[in-house]
C-alpha cells in the first residue's frame, strides 16, 4: 500500500473495502452477543438498585425494633412505678398523700396507655416493611438467577469469539492507518448511520448493496472506472465495484 498521501483512487477504495471487511465482521460477532451486554449491564443496575432497597428497609425495621423495644422499657417502669405507688397507699397519713398517689398511679396507666398504642402502630409499620422487603427480596432472587444466566450465555459466546474479535480490533486498528483522516472520519460519520454498519458497499444488479435502490447507468460506469470516489446518491454509503470486493485485503 502506498504512502496515505500518494494513493491513488483504487487504493484508497481497496483501503476503505478492506477496512468494512473487517469492521463487519467485528459487527457480526456484535450481532451474535445482542442484547446480552446491555441486558447483563441492566440486570446489575437492577440488582444493586433492590439490595439498596432492601438495606434501606432493613435499618427501618432495625429502628422500629428499637422503638418498640422503647416502649416495652417505658411500660415495665410505669408498672414498677405503679406497683411503687401502691405499696405506699398502705401507710399514707392524709388525704392529700392519698390523693398524690393515686394521681401518679393514673398518670403511670396512662402512660402505659399510650406506649401499648404507639407499640401498636410500630409494630403495624415493621410488619408492613417486612412484608415490603420479602416481596423485593423474592424479586432479587428471581433477578440474581437472570443474572446468572445472562453472563453464563455471554461468557461461553466471549470464549467462542474473544480471539478472533481481538484479531479483527487489531485488523481494524491496522486497515485504519491506510486511510487519510478526513476520509476515515467520514466513513466512521456513514458506519454510525446505519444499524449493519454498511458504509462501504459494492452495486449488485445495478442497485446499490446498502439501501437497495437503483444506481443510474453513467454512475455505475464512475464507480467501475475507479477515478474518484463515488457516494450513493440515496444513502450516501461509498460505492465501490464488484471486481474489488471479490478479494478485499489483497
Amino acid at each position: 500500500m502506498a504512502a496515505v498521501k500518494d494513493q491513488t483512487i483504487q487504493e484508497k477504495l481497496l483501503a476503505l473495502y478492506s477496512l468494512q471487511h473487517v469492521d463487519s465482521k467485528l459487527n457480526e460477532i456484535s450481532v451474535l452477543k445482542g442484547e446480552l451486554p446491555i441486558e447483563v449491564s441492566d440486570l446489575e443496575d437492577e440488582l444493586t438498585g433492590l439490595q439498596t432497597r432492601i438495606k434501606k428497609l432493613e435499618n427501618t425495621i432495625a429502628d422500629q425494633e428499637r422503638e418498640i423495644g422503647n416502649h416495652q422499657a417505658n411500660i415495665k417502669q410505669s408498672e414498677a412505678l405503679i406497683e411503687k405507688y401502691q405499696k405506699q397507699l398502705d401507710n399514707v397519713k392524709n388525704n392529700r398523700e392519698f390523693e398524690a398517689l393515686t394521681k401518679e398511679i393514673e398518670l403511670q396507666k396512662l402512660e402505659i396507655q399510650l406506649s401499648q398504642k404507639k407499640m401498636k402502630e410500630t409494630s403495624a409499620i415493621k410488619e408492613s416493611k417486612i412484608e415490603a422487603m420479602d416481596v423485593i427480596q423474592v424479586k432479587l432472587n428471581s433477578r440474581q438467577k437472570d443474572l446468572e444466566n445472562k453472563k453464563v450465555e455471554l461468557s461461553k459466546i466471549i470464549e467462542k469469539t474473544e480471539k478472533e474479535e481481538a484479531k479483527l480490533g487489531k485488523d481494524s486498528d491496522k486497515a485504519k492507518k491506510d486511510i487519510d483522516e478526513r476520509l476515515l472520519k467520514s466513513y466512521e460519520k456513514i458506519r454510525k448511520t446505519y444499524r449493519n454498519g454498511l458504509a462501504v458497499v459494492s452495486i449488485n444488479r445495478g442497485a446499490c448493496g446498502g439501501c437497495f435502490n437503483r444506481i443510474p447507468p453513467q454512475l455505475q460506469i464512475e464507480v467501475g472506472m475507479m477515478r474518484k470516489i463515488v457516494a450513493c446518491e440515496h444513502c450516501g454509503r461509498v460505492l465501490v465495484p464488484d471486481t474489488l470486493t471479490e478479494s478485499p485485503g489483497e
